[in-house]
């Protein structure tokens, strides 16, 4: 992995996330390459992690190993059918980040017989804290997935998939969900504020709370349920907020939340699937 070549095509947030976390990891700048059509996007990166830049998609792909795919859905055929000639001279692992494009659709872009690693991020990777899912197609070698795996472990867990359906339940679960979290954080705070505490009281308690709730579920053995149950004790405060939590089809309405986020990553790649026809 030290040696391997990874360039990136695309250099948004995401692309400067696993960049950053692969030369935490140790990874030699010398050995990243970023392309991208915003210069002045390529000249920040360059400055702040000195990473070669490449003058053109084509040549990233020419110099990769590894090669990321780190642009929009909207923008993936386009850049995969301008790299599929490079791409399939020096046959990289290709990784695609892009939300709701299949494998199928971008090895065809690239031409066929490509290793293609598809991964479903999350966002809390801008800082390290990263849940990803990764499937890879039967091209990709035991060395290849390793080496994904790597580079998605800078930023967060990585797990694999066996069937890339199961993308779409990830990005309904993990991928939403930050965005899930916050709503309930923001409706937390407006309710501390309706109690009487100010803004930066009620913004503070709330986001520690759900920090400290977090981390002593990820060190904890033990469930959520089991969690849940052991700082509700009976006839106190929690327990009567549980109980309107309850009364109100919280389960129900997060199950519904979530099925809704999954068909509509289904119909996105429905969508994609056939603009790529």
């Amino acid at each position: 992995m030290e040696k391997l070549k990874i360039s990136f095509i695309g250099a948004g947030n995401m692309a400067a996330s696993l960049i950053g976390g692969l030369l935490a990891d140790g990874k030699a700048p010398a050995t990243i390459h970023i392309a991208d059509i915003d210069a002045e996007r390529l000249g920040a990166l360059r400055q702040r992690f000195a990473v070669t830049v490449c003058d053109s998609n084509r040549a990233a792909a020419e110099a990769a190993d590894i090669l990321v795919l780190a642009v929009k859905p909207q923008s993936l055929k386009g850049v995969a059918e301008e790299i599929s000639d490079s791409v399939q001279k020096t046959q990289p692992l290709v990784i695609s980040i892009a939300a709701g494009v299949r494998e199928q659709a971008i090895n065809r872009w690239l031409g066929g017989n490509v290793a293609v690693v598809r991964v479903m991020p999350n966002t809390p990777a801008l800082i390290q804290t990263g849940a990803s899912a990764l499937y890879a197609n039967d091209k990709v070698t035991a060395g290849q997935r390793n080496a994904a795996e790597t580079i998605l472990r800078a930023v967060g867990i990585a797990l694999w998939l066996d069937d890339e359906t199961g993308m779409d339940a990830v990005t309904a679960l993990s991928g939403s969900c930050p965005a899930y979290f916050f709503l309930f954080m923001e409706a937390m705070e407006a309710a501390g504020r309706e109690l009487g505490l100010d803004t930066d009281s009620a913004r503070l308690l709330t986001l520690q709370t759900a920090f400290g709730a977090t981390k002593m579920a990820l060190e904890s053995s033990k469930d959520c349920a089991t969690l849940r149950q052991r700082v509700t004790s009976p006839g106190g405060t929690t327990e009567q907020a549980l109980r309107v939590f309850e009364a109100g089809n919280l389960r129900g309405l997060i199950k519904e939340a979530v099925m809704a986020a999954a068909k509509r990553s289904e119909e996105l790649a429905r969508q994609f699937g056939k603009e790529s026809e």
